[in-house]
């Protein structure tokens, strides 16, 4: 199946602070050179934060991995749990089609959210609340029918049910998950015929269910505040940290205030009419190296020559990729390569494994 970028983008994506911080500490699980490995949790973070997976949220994330954008554009196109196009504000149900559900009656959940949300899968709602599509096997099969919303699954449903779900999000509310017809888990409709001693102990919900309920996320986008969701990989196991670049460059500079922002020289067009090569900066992929040319900048010996002012003013003045100089310390690689030296990401680069 062919899938394309939604004709109508946003102009800009950043996480928030603390989802920020938390696609940071995702990249230190991988050793240098090897940041690409977390291109589907970021993306899925986006996704998480924005409801669906934008073109500038594909290319933010490519760019804080150090990705060429079309490798990021091919995980997110090739990957159907990544959303191209807008969803419901409250939410979006996905109704699994497989044998299970669809023998026990997926056509008759797929029929509701066609008269209550859209006729098409990936559409809209009127009020723009809500979204659907059919997937396949979500893997709850013993308690077929069932549709995913938000994070969680809701199970045992039938056509009425699934009206009354939709209905109650749509006033505010958030039905408890779980199976929706009074089964505790996926026991027998019967009851239980072993392990009875286990109904005077158990809690009011089964234990997915009733994580649900505790957390009270279930189709709340998720913004890095989540408790449970803010647990940083640094210093999380012991001794073990990611490997060291080869040739790493310096600790980049404390980030200066606005008001010491000073305008670095610029020129008119490239030396002789050869610029150098931007992309070997880590940090600076096509788009950027085109926004550096706009403003002035072709050459290393340029930008190494940068103060600590001069990084401050670049890096307010990257139209959506604000900070990235001071990040991605621009000024000490653009030393190394003004000098004829080589970065590991530089020779990574110039053999074809960036871009």
């Amino acid at each position: 199946m062919l899938r394309r970028l939604y004709a109508d983008q946003p102009a800009s994506f950043a996480f928030t602070p603390a989802n920020l911080a938390w696609a940071e500490a995702q990249i230190t699980k991988y050793p240098e050179g090897r940041q690409a490995s977390a291109i589907i949790p970021l993306l899925w973070r986006a996704q998480e934060q924005e409801g669906w997976l934008t073109r500038p949220a594909i290319e933010h994330v490519a760019g804080m991995l150090g990705m060429a954008y079309i490798r990021a554009l091919e995980v997110a196109t090739f990957y159907f749990m990544f959303q191209l196009q807008p969803v419901g504000s409250v939410a979006h149900i996905q109704v699994c089609g497989t044998t299970s559900c669809m023998i026990c009656g997926a056509e008759d959940l797929v029929a509701v959210c066609k008269e209550k949300i859209a006729p098409k899968a990936h559409q809209l709602s009127a009020d723009g609340k809500f979204s659907w599509e059919e997937v396949e096997c979500l893997g709850a099969c013993a308690n077929a029918p069932m549709a995913q919303i938000g994070k969680d699954y809701y199970e045992d449903l039938t056509a009425a049910r699934m009206a009354e779900v939709i209905d109650e999000m749509a006033a505010g509310g958030v039905p408890v998950p779980g199976p929706q017809n009074g089964r505790y888990g996926s026991e027998p409709l019967s009851g239980l015929t072993s392990l009875k001693d286990f109904e005077s102990g158990r809690k009011q919900y089964n234990y997915s269910a009733q994580a649900a309920v505790d957390i009270g996320d279930s189709i709340k986008r998720i913004d890095g505040t989540e408790v449970p969701l803010i647990v940083s990989w640094k210093g999380q196991f012991g001794d073990a940290k990611p490997a060291k670049a080869k040739a790493a460059v310096k600790p980049a500079a404390p980030a200066v205030t606005d008001a010491a922002q000073t305008k670095p020289a610029t020129l008119k067009a490239p030396r002789k009419g050869r610029a150098d090569d931007l992309k070997l900066i880590k940090g600076v992929g096509p788009k950027l190296e085109t926004m550096l040319h706009g403003i002035g900048f072709y050459h290393f010996d340029q930008v190494a020559a940068w103060t600590a002012g001069d990084v401050a003013w670049v890096d307010e003045n990257l139209e959506g990729f604000k900070g990235r100089a001071t990040r991605d310390n621009w000024v000490e690689q653009a030393k190394v390569l003004a000098t004829g030296g080589e970065t590991d990401f530089s020779r990574r680069a110039k053999k074809g494994g960036i871009y």
